[in-house]
Parts: structure tokens; sequence; C-alpha cells
């Protein structure tokens, strides 16, 4: 998430913006939150926010070979039968950060705290990093699986479940969708390339996606007592949705793949930036209000990679 804000804050200018996902880290200031672990994910982020705690009797996860070790300023560490390699960046910064990378664990520490107080503090935190390194492999192995194959009999996510594309040349209607078989039903003719199909079921989901945003936004506006002036569609590379202070909703359409209680967060997210312009305790309180699963939800749109998506 980004706060974005002109030298000269404008309210129709100020916008939120919900990311797809990004790199993982910690810091260890005394301001931090405390390390927290989170909970099972549905089939993914969205971005920061509340995690449950982690419990002292948790198992640490199997560990398979580092990420990557990049040769410079690399280093390793003994985690009880796990050995764990590290990039340490000295920095003027004062308290000791954790990120998680495609590439692994950085951690960037201040000049003067010693190697023996660094790797104390990676013992402390090396469930979380644990973790972390292995939810990061998942996702890469998941972006190297084929990609949608454009065709009759392929599968397409649809609210969280597989469809079944289904060519018909002399199907009455354009695009429908049989809920009972769920097979989505596309009339083309038989010589149509994979452009025209890609086509019709990319307009199919930006109106079922137009439908379905406007029956679930007045849900939520109503709980949280806002009201917003308008909504669009996006079709942003890099964020689920975004707020403008004047009540601007924006909402990608390929959250329309995702089960609805996800896009429910999304919207949820939203609209409590007209309650809270900002990512403080206040606004993640206001959105537990109207959506309490808001801690699994926003995981899980972290961990699902658009890179996994189709590829219209």
């Amino acid at each position: 998430m980004k706060l974005l804000r002109n030298a000269q804050p404008d309210p129709n200018q100020l916008t939120l913006q919900l990311d797809f996902f990004s790199a993982t880290s910690i810091g260890t200031t005394q301001d931090a939150p405390p390390l927290q672990f989170q909970p099972p994910a549905l089939p993914s982020e969205t971005a920061g926010g509340m995690q449950a705690p982690i419990s002292e009797q948790t198992p640490l996860p199997p560990m398979s070979p580092p990420i990557g070790r990049p040769a410079d300023g690399s280093r390793r560490i003994q985690l009880g039968q796990h050995h764990l390699d590290y990039v340490l960046l000295r920095s003027k910064r004062r308290s000791i950060g954790f990120l998680i990378s495609d590439e692994g664990l950085r951690v960037t520490a201040p000049k003067w705290v010693t190697l023996g107080e660094i790797e104390n503090s990676i013992r402390e935190k090396q469930r979380w990093i644990f973790t972390k390194l292995n939810e990061r492999r998942e996702r890469s192995a998941r972006r190297l699986q084929p990609q949608m194959q454009w065709r009759d009999g392929a599968t397409l996510p649809y609210l969280g479940q597989d469809v079944t594309l289904r060519i018909r040349a002399n199907h009455p209607a354009g695009v429908s969708y049989d809920e009972a078989t769920q097979e989505l039903i596309i009339s083309l003719p038989a010589d149509a390339g994979e452009q025209q199909l890609k086509d019709r079921v990319q307009g199919w989901l930006q109106a079922r996606a137009k439908d379905t945003f406007a029956a679930r936004l007045p849900i939520y506006a109503q709980k949280l007592g806002v009201i917003y002036q308008s909504f669009a569609l996006s079709s942003a590379t890099t964020q689920w949705g975004s707020c403008t202070a004047d009540g601007r909703i924006r909402l990608n359409w390929r959250l329309m793949h995702f089960s609805l209680p996800l896009i429910d967060y999304v919207i949820a997210h939203e609209l409590s930036h007209l309650r809270e312009m900002n990512h403080s305790p206040r606004f993640w309180a206001t959105v537990q209000s109207i959506f309490p699963e808001f801690e699994t939800a926003k995981r899980a749109l972290r961990e699902s990679a658009p890179e996994t998506l189709p590829i219209f």
C-alpha cells in the first residue's frame, strides 16, 4: 500500500492503493509491533496489517535449500538442524531489520551492533524467517507452472473455483455461464483465433465484476456509515484497488478470479479509507469492525502472485 501525496495536498488527488504484494520485511525498532505469525491462508498482501501471535509449540516448517546465495556480504548461521544463509548489510539505521525477498534473507544492521547480537536477533525471529522463506519458495514454484492454454476445455479461475471454457459455434448467446456444470460457453466460429477467445472472456469477466462490485460496495458502505461518490473498474498491473479522499473507488476487475471473501476484503479495505485515510492502527481496527477475517484474506491476496493468473 502506498500513500501518494502532492506537495500541496489536494483531497481530490490523495489516493491510497492496495498493492498486489511486496517483499516481506520486519524491523526491531522499539515502536514496531512484536513478531507475529500469520494464520493459515485462503487459496494471498494483500499488504501490511495485523497477524495472529505465534505459539511456542509451533514446529519449524521443513527447510529446503536456501533461495540463492549472493556472493557479496553473504553469511551462514546454524539454527538447530537447519542452516540459514543471509546477506548482511551495515547502514546508519538505528535498529536491526529483516527483509525476505525471492533472493532470500537480507539483514540490515547498524555498524555498532555486534555479529553476536545480530545472530541472536535472527534466532529470535527464526520461525518467522523460515516460514516466509518457504512461502516465497512456494510462490516462485507457482510462477513456473504452465500458463493457461486458451482453447476449448481449458479452465479459468472464477470466484475462487475453476470453470471450463466451452467454445460453441452456434450458441445463441455471446457468452453464458452454466453454474450447474461450471462451464463458460462462448459463441465463436470454428476458425476463431486465441485473441478473440480472450476478448470474449475478458469482456464477460469485466461485466460480472461491474455487477458484483456494484452489489457489494453498498453493503460495506452502509456498515461503515460512509458514502462513496463513484466506483470504476481498474486494469492496474500492481494494485487491487484504490480510494481517493473524495470517495472515488477503483477496483481491479481481475479480483473476479478470487473467492467472494477476498473481493469483500478489498472493498472493505478501500471503503475504510473514507474513515481513515492512512494505514494506522485505527484504520485496521475500522477494517476489522466490518470484516473480522481481514487478516486471512489479506495474506491470501499477498500470496496470489499475478504471474499465476491467466494472461489476457
